[in-house]
C-alpha cells in the first residue's frame, strides 16, 4: 500500500534535466561471503565480544555476493538511473576478487543502471592502518587496479566515504572499527585518508576518469543557546566534523590551528588533497545541536560522547525522530547546501547527495516515505536558491548490517529477512519508483 502517492497539486517539483536519481549501499554491509576475501578491520572488530549490540557480524549480511543478479533486478524494477555501491578492498586483494565487480558492473550496465563505485567505505584490510602514511599510497595502488579493470564501463567514481565518521568513531572514540580510542591523537587518520583521496584522484585521472568525487558527511551545527560557551563549543564541533574535511578539499588548507597538528609535509600534501573534483558528494542525515561540555559522558545516537571533549551533543526538541533516535529535519539539508554554496563559492563543484535516508521498521513504511518526501523537497529548495545539485541517492537499497548496531536498524527500501535472506520491496520502494516516473 502507498498512502502518500503524490497528487498533481502536491507533486514534488521537477528537478533539472539530467538529474541523477539513485540508491546506495556498501560492500561490508551487504555482500557477505566473508570467507571469499581477506579479513578487514571490521571482521576483527565484530569478532570481539560487546562491539556490536546484537552480537552479529557481516559474514553473511544480505549475501549480495551470491544474489547480486536478484538485487540488480530490484534496481531495474525501481527505475533508478544509478547505483552507488562500494568496492571491498579486502576482496580485491584476494585471488579473483575483482571478478565479482566485473560481473556486477556488467549486470548493471545490461540493466541500464549506471554503476557508481565508492572505493573505500570503511572496510580497510586488516593489515593496514590509516594512522600510517603508507596506507595512502597503498590505497592509490588499489584504486589503479580497480580503475584499470572497470574503467571501460564506469565513468563516475567516489574515492572515500565519510572519512569524518571513520576517524571519529573508529579512531577517536572506539565505537567502530578499528576500535581505537585516541581522541585528538586520531587526527593523522584524517590526514592520511584525505591524502589517500588526493592520490586516488591522481590515479583515476591517469586511468582516464573524468567524473570523480568524494562522499563526505555534513550537517548544520546548531548552538544550544546564544551564550558564549555554547557558541564556542558549536563552532569547534562544526570545525571538527564539517570544515576539517571540506576545507582541505575545496580550499587547499586546513582550518586555522589544525594544520600544525597533522603529520608530514602538510603544505605539500594539501596540494595533492585539493586535486580538482568534478562533484562533491554530501551524505546528509540531520543537524546537530551542540553546547558546552556538561562534565559527564553523554549517550547520544548510539554513541558515548566522552566528558573530556570540549562540547556536548544535545537533543533537538520538537521534531520527530527515526527509530534510531535521529532527528528528522529536512530543512537542515537546505540550510547546509546554501551555507556551503555561500562559504565555498566557485570552489564548490556540483553537488550530489550521495546518501540520505532513515531507519524505520516495517514493510508499510509510511514514516520513510514522509522522510524522503520532505528531504527531496528541501533539496529542491536548495536548487531554487542557486545550489548546483546534480543527483540524489537514497540510503539504502536494502536493509543491511548497520555497523555497531548490527541488524537492528533498517534503512532499506527493500526489506531483508535475515533468516531466509528473502527480499520484499517496501511501500517506500513503490513510492520512490513512482517519484522517478513522475520526474521523467
Amino acid at each position: 500500500m502507498i498512502r502518500r502517492m503524490a497528487t498533481e497539486e502536491h507533486a514534488i517539483p521537477r528537478f533539472p534535466a539530467g538529474f541523477l536519481w539513485g540508491v546506495s549501499t556498501s560492500a561490508h554491509q551487504i555482500e557477505g561471503a566473508a570467507d571469499e576475501r581477506e579479513r578487514s578491520v571490521w571482521d576483527t572488530f565484530t569478532a570481539e565480544p560487546g562491539r556490536v549490540k546484537d552480537g552479529s557480524t557481516a559474514a553473511v549480511a544480505c549475501d549480495h555476493y551470491h544474489r547480486y543478479r536478484e538485487d540488480v533486478a530490484l534496481l531495474a524494477g525501481l527505475g533508478v538511473d544509478a547505483y552507488r555501491f562500494s568496492v571491498s578492498w579486502p576482496r580485491v586483494r584476494s585471488e579473483g576478487g575483482l571478478d565479482f565487480y566485473d560481473r556486477l558492473v556488467d549486470e548493471l550496465v545490461a540493466a541500464g543502471v549506471r554503476p557508481v563505485p565508492t572505493l573505500f567505505h570503511w572496510d580497510l584490510p586488516e593489515s593496514l592502518d590509516w594512522l600510517e602514511r603508507d596506507t595512502a599510497s597503498r590505497f592509490a595502488e588499489y584504486v589503479s587496479l580497480v580503475a584499470d579493470r572497470l574503467g571501460d564501463r564506469v565513468d563516475k567514481w567516489i574515492t572515500l566515504n565519510e572519512p569524518a565518521e571513520h576517524t571519529l568513531f573508529g579512531h577517536a572514540l572506539g565505537a567502530h572499527a578499528p576500535g581505537k580510542q585516541l581522541m585528538f591523537d586520531a587526527l593523522p587518520a584524517a590526514h592520511h585518508q584525505l591524502l589517500g583521496h588526493g592520490l586516488a584522484v591522481q590515479a583515476l585521472r591517469a586511468a582516464g576518469a573524468t567524473d570523480i568525487g568524494i562522499a563526505n558527511s555534513h550537517g548544520p551545527t546548531w548552538p544550544a543557546s546564544r551564550e558564549q560557551p555554547d557558541l564556542e563549543a558549536a563552532d569547534f564541533y562544526d570545525l571538527l566534523l564539517n570544515r576539517l574535511f571540506a576545507d582541505p578539499l575545496l580550499l587547499g588548507e586546513y582550518p586555522s590551528g589544525l594544520g600544525e597538528l597533522m603529520p608530514g609535509d602538510v603544505a605539500a600534501d594539501l596540494k595533492v588533497i585539493s586535486e580538482p573534483l568534478d562533484f562533491y558528494g554530501v551524505n546528509y542525515y540531520s543537524p546537530t545541536r551542540v553546547g558546552a561540555p556538561q562534565g559527564e559522558d553523554i549517550e547520544f545516537g548510539g554513541l558515548t560522547i566522552p566528558a573530556e571533549l570540549p562540547f556536548s551533543v544535545q537533543e533537538i526538541e520538537g521534531v520527530p525522530v527515526t527509530d534510531f533516535g535521529w532527528p528528522v529535519v529536512p530543512e537542515g539539508l537546505t540550510e547546509l547546501l546554501t551555507a556551503f554554496h555561500e562559504r565555498y563559492g566557485d570552489r564548490l563543484p556540483p553537488v550530489v547527495i550521495t546518501e540520505n535516508g532513515c531507519s524505520y521498521t516495517g514493510v508499510d513504511d509510511q514514516d520513510r516515505i514522509t522522510y524522503l518526501d520532505g528531504h527531496i523537497r528541501a533539496l529542491h529548495k536548495a536548487v531554487e536558491a542557486g545550489v548546483d545539485v546534480r543527483g540524489y541517492f537514497v540510503w539504502s537499497l536494502m536493509d543491511n548490517f548497520e555497523w555497531a548496531e548490527g541488524y537492528a536498524r533498517r534503512f532499506g527500501l527493500v526489506h531483508v529477512d535475515f533468516e531466509t535472506l528473502a527480499r520484499t520491496p517496501k511501500a517506500s520502494y513503490a513510492w520512490y519508483r513512482e517519484l522517478l516516473r513522475a520526474q521523467r
